[in-house]
């Protein structure tokens, strides 16, 4: 991105900006037609400027940085730092000036540049008066509550996105606003006549002029109130009270003092620190989820779901688990411990056990019992494999393969660190009785959950920190500037 010659100095340039006069709205915006405009080059502009919306992208991430920094400042200080307010004037001056030779207005052919810094020779001029104070209190309020009957206005203007529902079915909707309309009618007249009506090409400025000051006041750069006021035309209207016997507009002398190397670390910063809170935000959600599913142990848990079966015992499906060298550790790291929690329903104590699948397979031969295979899809109903058999010969309390087990009525638990191998978890009645009836919930440890979100909330940290030394940087040279600089009329 090449915003102004680098170099020892930026060279000075002349802008040219009309006389000071209470009846000129600070934010000025300018355009002047191009008498021979293409025909068809408006058809093909959306493909031209992807570059620019690019740039335009990174650009306004840095300029809502910046606007909230300068919030701080006028806030504190009744001043919007000058250094921050000439770039947010040199993104507003870029925009303006894709939006010209775009569908904003088609005023131009001439491809916009690639620069912050004013080009007198551009048909597409934007500059704001420096305010030297600006009020403390009016900064918390105007930027929202004294802007909404602007935003109903610029709504209308600039269009919206929505949706509607048909058929129980949701479909984007795009509203081109007034704006946008009529840059339709004016291409299509550009297409089949050749030229561009100059009453809608005054119309078309005008309500953009409108969009720009809003967005002016918005932004905090003025404490005027935007007109309620049409001013048609692509050159500002003539102040009432000219100071200049001629009439002529003043040369304002100004420095480019955002070049691509100082600007750079600034979108740069800016992007780090959107970024920085973005991945903040997914921590927290994790952070919050992780505490809130979580019990008092650490286990996220399901519901109890019942359990029953008239036969003698109710097995799990082997559960294959291979896990030999470097590989066990993922798995531990993911799941941690497992844990089973159960309640009798009949009063009767019931017993849960883990063990290998070949020693449950060898207690259970001959033993009428059920299999889960799965949960029904419609009603959640567990679903068993049936294996007919009489009761078992032994109680499974005496059995020495079980690797966890637990027995009673009420909270029997068993918690299980998964290990290599294949494994079955079995549940019946502790003295092997039939008819097993029981409510059942299973959890895990989540270790990477937590994991997570402390590399998030570190990798957020350092983008931030990055994010503000970058910022910091950038905006000290551009004030340093400033300050070797004399002082210069109070427009940019």
């Amino acid at each position: 991105m090449t915003v102004t010659p680098e170099g020892p100095r930026a060279p000075e340039e002349t802008v040219t900006a009309p006389p000071a006069a209470s009846s000129y709205y600070p934010v000025h915006v300018e355009g002047d037609l191009d008498p021979r405009l293409s025909r068809g080059l408006w058809i093909v502009k959306w493909i031209l400027l992807i570059p620019h919306y690019i740039v335009l992208a990174f650009l306004w991430m840095a300029f809502w940085i910046t606007t909230v920094l300068a919030f701080f400042a006028i806030l504190i200080t009744g001043r919007f730092p000058r250094s921050l307010f000439d770039f947010n004037v040199g993104v507003l001056r870029w925009s303006w000036r894709v939006a010209f030779y775009g569908f904003h207005a088609l005023g131009t052919d001439r491809y916009p540049p690639f620069t912050l810094a004013e080009r007198p020779d551009y048909p597409a001029r934007l500059w704001v008066d420096y305010p030297e104070r600006l009020s403390r209190g009016l900064v918390l309020v105007k930027w929202w509550l004294l802007a909404i009957p602007h935003f109903v206005v610029v709504a209308l203007l600039q269009g919206t996105w929505g949706g509607t529902t048909l058929g129980g079915d949701r479909y984007p909707l795009i509203g081109l606003g007034l704006i946008g309309l009529l840059v339709l009618v004016a291409a299509f007249v550009l297409l089949f006549k050749g030229h561009y009506p100059r009453r809608l090409f005054d119309l078309v400025v005008g309500l953009d002029r409108w969009l720009y000051r809003v967005a002016g006041y918005v932004c905090l750069m003025t404490d005027r109130y935007p007109p309620f006021a049409l001013d048609q035309g692509g050159r500002e209207p003539a102040p009432t009270n000219d100071p200049t016997p001629t009439g002529e507009p003043v040369p304002v002398h100004t420095r480019a003092r955002w070049s691509a190397g100082r600007a750079i670390p600034l979108v740069v910063g800016s992007v780090l620190v959107m970024t920085s809170l973005v991945i903040a935000s997914v921590a927290l959600v994790i952070t919050v989820f992780d505490v809130a599913a979580e019990d008092e142990d650490g286990f996220w848990m399901t519901q109890h779901e019942p359990l029953r079966s008239n036969s003698f015992a109710i097995a799990s499906e082997s559960l294959r688990l291979h896990l030999d060298g470097e590989a066990a550790q993922l798995p531990e790291a993911i799941t941690g411990d497992v844990r089973l929690n159960a309640d009798s329903v009949t009063g009767r104590p019931i017993f849960v056990g883990i063990g290998p699948s070949a020693d449950v397979d060898r207690y259970l031969a001959g033993v009428g019992h059920d299999t889960l295979v799965g949960l029904d899809d419609q009603d959640d109903e567990a679903k068993y494999r049936v294996t007919t058999g009489g009761p078992p010969q032994r109680s499974p309390l005496g059995e020495r393969f079980w690797d966890v087990q637990d027995a009673g009525v009420q909270d029997v638990q068993i918690t299980w660190a998964p290990k290599d191998g294949d494994w079955t978890v079995v549940v019946m009645n502790a003295d092997g009785a039939p008819v097993v009836d029981t409510r059942i919930a299973a959890g895990a440890e989540f270790p990477i959950v937590a994991a997570s979100a402390v590399a998030l909330w570190v990798t957020a940290g350092l983008a931030l920190l990055l994010g503000i030394v970058l910022i910091a940087v950038s905006i000290w040279i551009v004030a340093r500037d400033l300050g070797r600089q004399p002082d210069e009329r109070s427009t940019t």
